[in-house]
């Protein structure tokens, strides 16, 4: 039941991070935190599989850090991948 923990708080973390990456209004507002609660429960889930304890700060640091630091990097990418689709797309519209 801890692992709803860890889920709530990564997915809840990551709604700031999106607040806080520019140009928020170039992907949509769920990509942020989905990415962050997806990685935080594999994280949290294959952790206490290799048998690392509940209690154990490094499970937590682990599964809501990894999923916060890689849902900023994911949201960052595709904001990037976005603006250059979009600057194609101009360019072959003639705007």
């Amino acid at each position: 039941m801890f692992i709803l923990l860890a889920v709530i708080a990564a997915c809840a973390l990551a709604i700031a991070v999106h607040f806080l990456l520019p140009d928020r209004a170039l992907r949509g507002v769920a990509v942020v935190p989905a990415i962050a609660t997806v990685v935080a429960a594999l994280v949290y889930t294959g952790l206490q599989w290799a048998g690392v304890a509940e209690n154990n700060f490094w499970l937590w640091l682990a599964s809501i850090g990894g999923g916060l630091t890689l849902s900023a990097i994911a949201g960052a990418l595709l904001t990037a991948q976005r603006r250059r689709t979009d600057a194609t797309e101009r360019s072959a519209l003639g705007i």
